[in-house]
């Protein structure tokens, strides 16, 4: 028997014998748990009996977030399907129902349950799954396109670079993701363009989420005076690139040096209060900051994790060698579930939106933790997409009833395939398939249609 075929026999063994266990869908459990049923219950609106009531609809958002084609109709298309082969009696397959019915469904019903759902997860996470012990949060930053509707524009503006009429709204997303599990633990949305559309201030909207012991690792955009304050303040330690300013600056024969290129730093408070911190918090924060500042990987760290001995240059270079997960983690919500490209023609839907794909994402995430949990693995070993095409082809396939036989099943098959170890993996920002020879739309689009009737399409081109 081949070596790779012994060693998936031995894993199948394993998850079989773990799921004997009664106790052994710790996280999938969570699904049908009391907490979380309570939760769904709670938030559920006052409602009369529709054909799409709000738990049938927020079924059937997630799946038009799962799906390939992820058009309203397709949606209702399918629930028409489904009442047919129940036996039931026939409905019409127009979309207003069901838009009118995803209107109705709560803002605060889907992302309470989107965050409810990561916070289970992380709280059910075992310790050997953390670094060092120590519960490790991600930060990002992100971008989608909106459909171009004067509300959409109003709420989030397109690029000034961008005439009218040519652009796409766009709206920011930051993140913070738990590094073992990969499930969102909130997301702060706004605009990209005027006050308060920026990473940091759309983190600091966040900061609860962060609990003491907590460690938080970002990207140079988060190096700031103002947060290690605040994360200073809760007990949670950073771990940032340091910021482009700085980092030419940079004089490691200064300050109390504790190795090569490895010294301790004392940051003075900026002068000037930033327009978004009000006077009293501004005179609260410290005159000064203790920091650590490193060379290590090519990369200047900037870090409050202070002993060399506890935490040495190399762990925090593994360390930052993670943060790419979360990178990974934003191209699976954006691109893979494909909410790089909105649907919804309103802010409020918009919003609606994006929390029904992190919701869906974070189910996802709880399938890849419970299949990792029986097979003795960590969850970044497993492939998300590898899990999402599993876990549609269950659902189009079966009948709502599942056993744990079946369920062992479904979780040998997602541990099967995982994800290959490529440190230092470098690529080109590059694409090698050419792009149809069409020009860009460079009038608004009525202007183009009048031309094409008065002087016909131009010639194509050569």
């Amino acid at each position: 028997m081949h070596p790779n075929q012994r060693a998936s026999l031995h894993q199948q063994q394993r998850v079989r014998s773990r799921a004997a266990n009664s106790d052994s869908y710790t996280f999938f459990n969570l699904l049908t748990g009391p907490e979380f049923l309570d939760q769904v219950e709670a938030l559920l609106p006052e409602h009369r009996e529709r054909l799409f009531p709000p738990t049938e609809t927020l079924s059937m958002f997630l799946a038009q977030a799962l799906a390939a084609d992820r058009s309203c109709q397709k949606a209702v298309d399918d629930a028409a399907i489904k009442r047919l082969m129940g036996g039931l009696p026939l409905t019409s397959t127009c979309t207003g129902a069901y838009c009118r019915a995803r209107q109705r469904l709560p803002m605060e019903m889907v992302s309470t349950l989107a965050c409810h759902t990561g916070r289970l997860m992380a709280e059910q996470t075992p310790e050997s799954w953390h670094w060092r012990g120590r519960p490790v949060r991600l930060v990002d930053g992100a971008t989608a396109t909106l459909p171009d509707t004067p509300a959409n524009q109003e709420s989030y503006p397109q690029p000034r670079s961008q005439k009218p009429g040519l652009g796409f709204p766009l709206c920011r997303l930051v993140s913070i993701i738990c590094l073992a599990s990969g499930v969102v633990l909130d997301t702060a949305v706004g605009p990209c363009r005027g006050k308060g559309s920026d990473e940091q201030t759309l983190l600091r909207s966040m900061l609860d989420t962060l609990n003491a012991d907590d460690v938080l690792l970002g990207d140079a955009f988060y190096a700031t005076y103002f947060l290690f304050c605040a994360l200073q303040e809760k007990g949670v330690d950073g771990v940032f690139e340091q910021q482009g300013a700085r980092r030419r600056s940079t004089d490691f024969r200064l300050g109390q040096r504790l190795g090569q290129r490895d010294h301790l730093i004392e940051l003075n408070k900026p002068k000037k209060k930033p327009d978004w911190m009000s006077c009293e918090a501004y005179d609260q924060a410290p005159d000064t900051l203790t920091v650590r500042e490193l060379y290590v990987g090519g990369k200047i760290l900037v870090t409050t994790l202070l002993c060399p001995k506890q935490t040495s240059k190399g762990a925090l270079k593994a360390l930052y060698r993670d943060r790419w997960h979360v990178e990974l983690d934003l191209r699976n919500i954006k691109t893979t579930l494909g909410m790089e490209v909105l649907s919804c023609r309103t802010p409020a839907m918009v919003e609606k939106e994006i929390w029904i794909y992190l919701l869906a994402y974070n189910l996802i995430r709880l399938l890849m933790a419970q299949a990792a949990a029986l097979a003795d693995i960590m969850p970044r070993q497993l492939s998300f997409k590898h899990t999402l095409q599993l876990w549609i082809a269950w659902c189009q396939v079966g009948d709502g009833s599942y056993n744990d036989s079946k369920l062992a099943g479904l979780f040998i098959l997602i541990a099967q395939q995982q994800v290959g170890k490529r440190p230092g993996r470098v690529e080109p920002r590059a694409v090698k398939r050419r792009p149809k020879p069409f020009p860009l739309l460079t009038k608004q689009r009525d202007a183009a249609r009048a031309e094409i009737r008065k002087n016909s399409h131009p010639k194509k081109l050569k």
